[in-house]
C-alpha cells in the first residue's frame, strides 16, 4: 500500500510502497539472523516459536499461533520438527482433548543460554530510536489487522 495519495498511479515506484519497505526489512533481518541461527540449527520461525515459549510455556497450539501470527497448518510442522529435535513436547490437554498443549523440554529451556544475538550495531539505531521504531511497527501491524477485519 502506498503511504500517500499525491503521486499519480503511473509514477508508482516500488520504493514508494510502505508494504515493500516492511517486507524487504523482514528479508534483511532473516539474512542477519541466518548465520547466528545456523550455529544452533534453527530457522528464524523455529527460533521465534521457542522465544514465545520462553515467554509463556504450556500454551495451546491456537494461542501460540495467535501470538506468532501463524495458522495452525503452518505452525504444526514447525512444532513437529522442534519436537523431533528434542526442544518441546506436544500433548493433548487432559481437560479438553481438542486442545494440544506445547511445553518446552529442558533442552528447549537450555537454548535460552545460547540464544543467538545480533551485533548491537546491526540496526544502526540508538536504543531510543530502536524502541520508538519497534512500537511504531507494532502499532502499524495492529492498525493494518484492524482495518482488514473492519473491511470484512
Amino acid at each position: 500500500m502506498k503511504s500517500t495519495d499525491t503521486t499519480p498511479s503511473t509514477d508508482l515506484k516500488l520504493s514508494d510502497f510502505l508494504c515493500f519497505a516492511v517486507y524487504s526489512t523482514n528479508l534483511a533481518f532473516g539474512k542477519a539472523y541466518k548465520p547466528v541461527l545456523e550455529r544452533i540449527g534453527l530457522t528464524y520461525t523455529q527460533y521465534i516459536t521457542i522465544v514465545a515459549l520462553w515467554e509463556e510455556d504450556n500454551q495451546t497450539v491456537g494461542s501460540l499461533g495467535e501470538k506468532l501470527f501463524l495458522e495452525s497448518n503452518t505452525l504444526t510442522p514447525i512444532l513437529k520438527k522442534l519436537e523431533a529435535m528434542g526442544y518441546l513436547q506436544r500433548q493433548r490437554d487432559p481437560e479438553d482433548e481438542r486442545q494440544v498443549r506445547i511445553n518446552l523440554t529442558q533442552a528447549g529451556r537450555d537454548l535460552r543460554e545460547d540464544q543467538p544475538k545480533l551485533a548491537p550495531n546491526t540496526t544502526g539505531l540508538t536504543q531510543d530510536e530502536f524502541t520508538q521504531l519497534q512500537k511504531a511497527i507494532v502499532r502499524l501491524r495492529s492498525n493494518v489487522i484492524k482495518s482488514t477485519k473492519d473491511a470484512q
